[in-house]
């Protein structure tokens, strides 16, 4: 169902992106874990105190005892949720909605090839990239981690919580492509593909501060992903990823099989 020539061309149209998001992530990931120090530490600690709202707001907490539990403080909070959310966004919309929209699928739907081959390739490349960028970061703690601080690296506890990390961002991604699938007008698509997962991500924020914005978790698919539970072995951790993984799975779908039978004016 993969229209290689199609495929190899869009995966060529994500790698500068690809590239850029890697390199940013590269910067942060090092520079973070290598201040895994008690004496950094408590000058963390220190400005978690000063700005408790601040700080929670983008999921950074104080008192990590372990290296992997400072790295979810300090990095699954804001950094590793942003920046592959970036990525789906801007590619989400790129791979179906603008084509559309500038009229360029006219070409693509006239070659010998279903819609369904067209719009399940452009799903795989999104959601490749989202593989990519979320294998990439891993690979990235294990060397970092692993040169730094050799053997206080949790790698089993790593990979289940990346694990859940890109059941997330595959979830997200498959909110843009179904945006992208379903409007033919990339402002809409962006409208919706974007203006969710970021209003997700804003509620998200505002239920970390506590109080009585806490209340906002239950209205934000974010909650699903919960670096502290999945390190301690919850139930409900591994629950709220299954429904990320199967919510993916139907928004995938369900984005196909709008773009199969839309009319798109071409």
């Amino acid at each position: 169902m993969i229209n290689m020539a199609l495929y190899k061309r869009e995966m060529k149209g994500s790698i500068k992106l690809l590239v850029i998001l890697g390199a940013i992530i590269t910067m942060y990931v090092s520079i973070i874990i290598s201040m895994y120090d008690p004496e950094m530490m408590k000058t963390l600690d220190s400005f978690a105190q000063a700005m408790p709202e601040l700080m929670a707001a983008v999921g950074m907490n104080a008192d990590a005892g372990t290296l992997l539990g400072f790295m979810v403080s300090y990095l699954y909070g804001f950094i590793l949720l942003i920046f592959p959310m970036l990525f789906c966004v801007l590619r989400g919309n790129a791979l179906v909605a603008r084509y559309v929209d500038n009229g360029s699928m006219a070409l693509l739907t006239a070659a010998p090839v279903k819609r369904r081959t067209i719009a399940f390739t452009q799903m795989t490349v999104l959601a490749g990239g989202i593989v990519l960028l979320v294998l990439y970061s891993t690979v990235l703690e294990l060397i970092c981690a692993e040169s730094g601080f050799p053997g206080e690296l949790d790698v089993t506890a790593l990979l289940c919580l990346n694990g859940g990390l890109l059941c997330l961002h595959l979830f997200i991604g498959s909110i843009c492509f179904l945006s992208s699938c379903l409007f033919s007008d990339t402002k809409y698509s962006v409208a919706f593909g974007a203006g969710i997962p970021i209003f997700m991500y804003v509620l998200q924020m505002l239920a970390n501060v506590g109080g009585d914005a806490e209340n906002a978790k239950y209205f934000t698919f974010f909650t699903l992903f919960r670096p502290e539970d999945i390190l301690a072995g919850e139930s409900g951790a591994a629950a709220g990823i299954l429904i990320l993984l199967a919510g993916c799975v139907l928004f995938y779908a369900l984005g196909i099989i709008i773009f199969h039978r839309k009319d798109l004016h071409l």
